[in-house]
């Protein structure tokens, strides 16, 4: 039996990666599947908040899954699966509603920012924190490797697994957040947070005229090539510092001389992007190529996270009257 912690995440499957995404998760997946017993989920019951229409998160779903692949997840290490294939989740977080109240739930955050933007809020993204907590303690998980404006969700797994555990009996662990520090939040085009929802990532696949055409998009302030220019508050520095690993000083110091204009600044975080962006992608349409051999994959990891998951809630059902 192994002695290493259950570590749990998950990616929704509603678009292409970008360099924020690999930056800020999927670049962790990889650097903890070895000393953890790792799951990682393609969250498509989270992902039918976004994403509804059949062919397209099929097609979506597929494409997670490869890239997860590409990173550098592997199936021999860690266990990758659809949400969908394990439909104790949902099961479970019915279960979990059933002791949860509004004003709980209520003060989630995406809720709060929904109602903030008088969004129109579908039931499931009300719910989906109950959602999220079932995926987390049904493999009784030991650590959520989160960013720290994601520790809510953390916080909510924990506080209904310790309100089913005083109503039913000691059932669930309690998880902890495993807050990746170090994790810079990756700026987009437009200086704000790289996000699908502001239009303004750099996607992680994309081919090099892509990058470079995006890179010259990136926002900057009016000053001519030679004025000094502050790195700390440039965008496209920012960027440099996640990719010029070779020539990030000397960036540096031609930023404070005032010896860069944002041009080129642009153009050699593209060659740089591109660099690093080339291996990934090539090894990406190696797998894509074998679509049978990708739904294998996630179906093997289906039936082990399953596994996992009836057994939990046998006793879950055990412990709730449910079944005798």
């Amino acid at each position: 039996m192994s002695t290493k912690k259950i570590l749990l995440s998950g990616i929704k499957p509603t678009g292409r990666p970008h360099i924020g995404n690999y930056f800020g998760a999927m670049k962790q997946f990889v650097e903890l599947q070895d000393a953890h017993d790792s799951f990682y989920m393609i969250a498509n019951y989270h992902g039918l908040n976004y994403i509804q229409n059949g062919p397209e998160m099929a097609d979506l779903t597929l494409n997670l899954a490869i890239d997860y692949l590409a990173v550098g997840l592997d199936p021999a290490k860690s266990v990758i699966f659809k949400q969908s294939d394990i439909p104790e989740h949902t099961e479970l977080a019915w279960i979990f509603d059933t002791i949860t109240t509004m004003p709980y739930l209520m003060r989630a955050h995406a809720f709060k920012d929904a109602e903030a933007k008088n969004k129109e809020i579908s039931v499931g993204a009300f719910n989906y924190p109950m959602l999220m907590a079932a995926d987390i303690l049904i493999y009784d998980t030991d650590v959520v490797p989160v960013g720290q404006d994601q520790k809510q969700h953390v916080e909510y797994a924990r506080d209904t697994a310790e309100k089913f555990n005083r109503i039913f009996g000691e059932t669930f662990k309690l998880p902890e957040p495993k807050i990746l520090e170090d994790v810079a939040v990756v700026p987009g085009l437009d200086g704000q947070k790289m996000s699908k929802s502001y239009n303004n990532t750099i996607p992680l696949f994309a081919e090099d005229n892509e990058i470079r055409a995006l890179c010259m998009k990136i926002v900057t302030d009016s000053k001519s090539p030679d004025e000094p220019k502050d790195p700390s508050t440039d965008n496209i520095f920012a960027l440099h510092k996640l990719f010029a690993l070779d020539n990030l000083a000397e960036i540096e110091t031609r930023y404070r001389e005032g010896k860069i204009s944002y041009k080129e600044s642009k153009e050699i975080l593209a060659d740089n992007i591109i660099k690093f962006v080339t291996p990934l992608r090539e090894k990406r349409k190696a797998i894509a190529t074998d679509p049978a051999k990708v739904k294998a994959i996630l179906a093997e990891g289906g039936e082990k996270a399953r596994a996992r998951a009836v057994a939990k809630m046998k006793d879950v059902k055990e412990k709730t009257g449910l079944s005798f």
